[in-house]
């Protein structure tokens, strides 16, 4: 596949990997790269894994360069394919895990948030919502999917003041739900799908919608409330406000 993303299927596992040369900055490109591999992924894998081939990161995100630039029609497209496809993962029917193996910057976040499983390796990356910090209010799709996945207190921290988090407090947050040495990354993730191998598939997408129905419908509302051309023409002024990184 291009812009960004390759695409490998191998015993039922499709392995969709990001790779754009340089951080995986989520752009509406690569966003539409992803959920075109997904389309793949939904009728002919029986699991998928997520994962970036770029050492050190996962994503760095949204491209701030898009909000900088104070385009609401380029901002608005981005965010909304960023959030339809984190949405589309809280319901995909297949088992899902991705790999956080460096940093994640809140759409990255987001993604890893929405797939079933979630395996981190240790290191000095972190991963949240820093929205605050560089002068963005967290989209409330965001908030309500990380509701349904991160403790209450970690959650508070990160949404409303920008926290990031290394693996181990990841893992305490519920950001993670398994975290190993970065070498053994690869067999956890075996044993991994082994598990999932064993599970009946069709009462997981059923038993995954019957769990999520809550937050799918509040991330839905959110998207159509908030994402819209009026909603973003109302706040670009403040977005041309983005604290760009130095």
């Amino acid at each position: 596949m291009s812009n960004g993303v390759t695409y490998e299927l191998r015993d039922g596992v499709a392995r969709i990997v990001l790779d754009d040369g340089k951080v995986n900055v989520m752009s509406t490109a690569l966003l539409g790269a992803i959920g075109a591999a997904f389309d793949r992924a939904e009728t002919e894998a029986e699991i998928v894994v997520l994962r970036s081939a770029r050492p050190g990161i996962f994503s760095a995100g949204f491209d701030l360069k898009v909000f900088a630039s104070g385009d609401a029609a380029k901002s608005l497209d981005m965010v909304r394919a960023g959030a339809e496809l984190a949405l589309r993962l809280m319901s995909f029917p297949h088992p899902t895990i991705g790999v956080m193996e460096g940093h994640a910057y809140p759409m990255g976040t987001f993604l890893l948030l929405a797939c079933d499983v979630r395996l981190g390796a240790r290191g000095p990356h972190r991963m949240g919502l820093n929205e605050v910090a560089i002068g963005i209010a967290p989209p409330s799709f965001a908030i309500e999917l990380a509701r349904s996945r991160v403790n209450p207190a970690w959650l508070s921290r990160t949404a409303t003041l920008g926290e990031m988090y290394e693996p181990e407090q990841a893992l305490t947050a519920g950001f993670l739900d398994h975290l190993v040495a970065p070498e053994a990354i690869e067999g956890s993730l075996g044993e991994i799908i082994a598990g999932l191998r064993a599970i009946h598939k069709p009462s997981h997408a059923t038993a995954k919608k019957r769990l999520r129905q809550p937050a799918i419908d509040a991330m839905r509302a959110a998207i159509e409330r908030e994402l819209t051309m009026a909603a973003y023409e109302a706040s670009s002024r403040a977005r041309k406000a983005v604290a760009m990184p130095t």
